[in-house]
C-alpha cells in the first residue's frame, strides 16, 4: 500500500478551519467630509519624481497639492480649447 493513498481523504487542519463559517463583519459607514460633498476624485500613477515635484512646487508656493492640480487642469482645458471649470 502506498504511504501517501490515505491523504486524499483527509482535510488540513487549516482547510477545515477555513471551511467553517466565518461571522460577518460589522460594516461601519463614516460620514462624508464636507470637503468631499458634491465632489469626484481623479488619480493616476506617476513616477515618484513627479509625485515628489508637485508636492515640493505646492509647498514653495503655499498651495495644497489639491490647488496646484486644479489649476493645472484648468490649464491643460484652455490649451484644449475648453472652458476652464476651477475649483
Amino acid at each position: 500500500m502506498n504511504r501517501f493513498a490515505n491523504l486524499a481523504d483527509r482535510k488540513p487542519k487549516d482547510e477545515a478551519k477555513a471551511t467553517a463559517p466565518a461571522s460577518p463583519s460589522p460594516v461601519v459607514q463614516v460620514p462624508t467630509p464636507p470637503s468631499r460633498v458634491g465632489r469626484k476624485a481623479i488619480s493616476g500613477y506617476f513616477a515618484p519624481e513627479l509625485s515628489l515635484a508637485l508636492h515640493t512646487c505646492a509647498r514653495r508656493h503655499g498651495l495644497s497639492l489639491q490647488d496646484l492640480m486644479a489649476e493645472a487642469f484648468d490649464d491643460v482645458l484652455r490649451k484644449y480649447g475648453e472652458s476652464p471649470i476651477g475649483r
